[in-house]
């Protein structure tokens, strides 16, 4: 068997790899086969047995177009239709950024072959290097953690593990799981077969035993409305648009009655509160009376404490009623909030000249919002996707809240991939989950991560439902990464001797 998979053609293993990775993010949702994310991983290590670092390089780049060119394509969406790009420069740009993400995996798939290409042990190297890498793509140049192997198991009994150690337990499970699979069919001796079988098992049975719940009901279910604007993306930063935007959404919130708690999204206020306040005074007034809480999104404007005179932009999520205080956005999409090059690429294409794309990072530490007896942990947008963010921001905090304005990515995958991050962040920290949008996919998630309310998307609507307060901590907030990080560089640790006693018994034979 052995023999035949050496012989087996490289242009054949760079098929194979690439076509792993285009199936990977069809376990996602909105494709929800989520078996998928357990065999091509195991199809990519297939491909990468016993093959050099050069090679594995070249296989794991090959895994990574397809793995992001369709599980982000659409960021196409992004530079076209609001970047003002033409289709083939809008094409250029995302071929050119799936193409450097790939080399990430490029490189996984390099130092796969350079540590672990050859030996019995090679599937446990493997398994440790995946989730490694996932952890640095976490952080590197600001993180990209986006499409993470574990998010398609929310909805599987593994999914119990993620209060235990995050996505990334889940991650290593599905890797584990899959490539564990297909080590087992071909083990050479009894004794592989017996340890690959055992750790299989391992989180199979752990599943079945887990608790169900770490967190426990905190004072009354409160009453919250989510209101969904609906606002083309072409009409939101324009300035004559001010008035009939902010008029949408007080009529809107109207329809919701007596709430304990009022949402906008991401910059549903598309403007500073200096300009906007004239004609919301009146609303915040009458909030204020009834005992409304109102939380919104929108841009704030602060003197730089590093340069006297000079203002800086922060998109920023703030509570207006029944008392002040403002969430300052902490990770920022490159292009989208912040141009990389400033100096350079600043006027050269209206891609990079995208309203609002010169907001700055908080020069203070963040703070959950009060509201109440409650203390609600803030996300905007993108920073839903950090889970070691939401993590800490959650410790202190009885409340999850997410805002976020998907329009930009069109009718695409991306409004589902977000939420079913989102979903796994509430289920992670063991807290309900509150998700208003601009025009969808507004929901709120239960501490089990279901969702328990959802508005249709692509219009506006409402969305009113009760959400309870949680207190007490999961493992993963406790822990973090750590755990599992800590096994995946074990695993790699004991591919190590595997192969050493490989080329002991190759050299005596």
């Amino acid at each position: 068997m052995f023999a035949m998979e050496r012989a087996v053609p490289f242009w054949l293993r760079a098929l194979a790899a690439a076509l792993a990775g285009g199936l990977v993010p069809l376990a996602f949702a909105p494709f929800d086969l989520w078996p998928l994310v357990l065999i091509a991983p195991a199809l990519l290590w297939l491909c990468l047995r016993d093959q050099s670092a050069r090679h594995g390089a070249w296989l794991g780049w090959l895994f990574g177009l397809g793995f992001y060119g369709v599980g982000i394509s659409w960021v196409y969406v992004s530079i076209h239709t609001y970047g003002n790009a033409s289709v083939l420069l809008a094409g250029l740009l995302t071929a050119a950024f799936v193409a450097a993400l790939a080399l990430l995996s490029a490189a996984q798939g390099w130092m796969y072959g350079r540590l672990f290409g050859r030996g019995a042990g090679q599937w446990l190297g493997f398994v440790g290097l995946w989730l490694v890498w996932e952890w640095i793509r976490s952080w590197l140049l600001t993180g990209f953690p986006w499409l993470y192997l574990g998010y398609p198991l929310i909805d599987t009994p593994l999914a119990l593990w993620a209060p235990v150690g995050g996505v990334w337990a889940l991650s290593l499970i599905a890797v584990l799981l899959g490539t564990g699979l297909a080590q087992l069919i071909l083990a050479p001796n009894r004794r592989s077969r017996l340890l690959c079988a055992t750790l299989i098992s391992i989180p199979l049975l752990g599943s079945a035993l887990l608790p169900t719940s770490w967190t426990q009901p905190f004072g009354a279910p409160l009453k919250v409305a989510l209101v969904q604007g609906n606002i083309p993306q072409q009409l939101k930063w324009d300035a004559d648009s001010l008035h009939n935007i902010l008029r949408r959404y007080q009529q809107l919130s109207l329809q919701a009655g007596k709430v304990d708690l009022l949402i906008w999204p991401e910059t549903a206020i598309p403007a500073t509160l200096n300009r906007a306040e004239r004609q919301l005074n009146p609303f915040i007034e009458t909030l204020e009376r009834s005992g409304t809480g109102f939380i919104s999104g929108l841009p704030s404007v602060l003197q730089d404490n590093r340069n006297p005179g000079r203002s800086i932009y922060h998109n920023s999520l703030a509570i207006l009623t029944p008392q002040s205080a403002v969430y300052h956005k902490q990770r920022l999409v490159p292009f989208g909030e912040y141009v990389p090059l400033e100096s350079w690429l600043r006027g050269l294409i209206d891609f990079f000249n995208l309203p609002m794309s010169a907001f700055s990072l908080p020069q203070t530490e963040q703070q959950a919002l009060p509201f109440r007896h409650h203390r609600i942990a803030a996300a905007i947008c993108y920073e839903i996707a950090y889970p070691e963010l939401v993590r800490r921001s959650s410790l202190e905090s009885d409340l999850l809240l997410t805002v976020s304005n998907d329009t930009w990515f069109g009718r695409s995958i991306a409004p589902d991939q977000h939420l079913q991050i989102a979903r796994m962040r509430a289920l992670e920290t063991g807290r309900w989950l509150i998700r208003a949008t601009n025009n969808g996919i507004s929901a709120l998630v239960d501490d089990q991560g279901k969702l328990r309310a959802l508005a249709p998307r692509y219009q506006s609507a409402v969305l009113i439902d009760d959400v309870q307060a949680m207190r007490g901590l999961t493992p993963y907030q406790r822990t973090g990464v750590w755990p599992a990080l800590l096994i995946a560089l074990l695993c790699c640790a004991l591919a190590q001797p595997c192969l050493r006693r490989t080329a002991c018994t190759t050299a005596h034979t």
